[in-house]
């Protein structure tokens, strides 16, 4: 973990000045052919339907509407572009849930494959950030998905979601889980971020890991 000082500092408040600016939503693709042209760096949300990805990208932008939210898990069926700045400096990715279970197996399937082309065609996919709840740990198909982003070279760093609703001890102990279950991940990033969209716990490294991401 990074630690405390003036650095750690100015890295929180560049992270906090890169949302800031201009955020909105540009357009949802059904397939890869409706991207937007690969003119700027991507960071993507991958995770479980019901991991607060949308509710987490709406306390990262500091907007509370950009992002749609649902009590249905699996709402979001395409992958949704945000454009950030302007001029555009990155663009967000919200991509389907995974692990729903009412979802017809001909969608799934559908969208198992957007997903997957997505993350191997994407020149411009800077990291992919991988939702994991606080309350639940790492599932198999988290380990899945993190075995593909492996195959297919993709950094990613897990977030740690809704770190609110466990105990202080509960959340350091699925935090150092994640961190073993990171470390045998070839492409994971070895720092785990607890969050708590509903608190603000853990947005400000979050937005300082995302501009990390796209200045490498």
């Amino acid at each position: 973990m990074r630690g405390d000082g003036p650095e750690e500092d100015e890295r929180l408040e560049a992270g906090r000045r890169l949302f800031a600016g201009k955020v909105e939503f540009l357009k949802s693709a059904p397939e890869l052919k409706f991207l937007p042209d690969p003119t700027a760096p991507e960071v993507a949300f991958a995770g479980r339907s019901n991991v607060g990805k949308s509710t987490l990208i709406n306390a990262l932008t500091g907007r509370s509407g950009l992002a749609r939210t649902s009590n249905t898990p699996g709402r979001t069926q395409e992958l949704n572009i945000f454009d950030v700045g302007d001029p555009i400096a990155f663009r967000l990715v919200d991509m389907p849930g995974y692990g729903f279970a009412r979802a017809p197996k001909d969608l799934v399937k559908r969208w198992k494959f957007l997903v997957n082309d997505y993350l191997r065609g994407r020149a411009v996919l800077a990291r992919v950030l991988v939702l994991i709840d606080s309350r639940h740990g790492v599932k198999d198909v988290d380990r899945e998905l993190m075995g593909m982003l492996d195959k297919a070279a993709v950094s990613y760093q897990v977030v740690l979601t809704k770190s609110d609703k466990v105990k202080a001890t509960e959340l350091a102990a699925v935090t150092a889980a994640v961190e073993a279950e990171a470390r045998k991940h070839v492409a994971a990033h070895p720092v785990i971020l607890p969050t708590s969209s509903e608190l603000g716990g853990g947005i400000p490294e979050l937005r300082a890991a995302v501009l990390d991401a796209i200045s490498v």
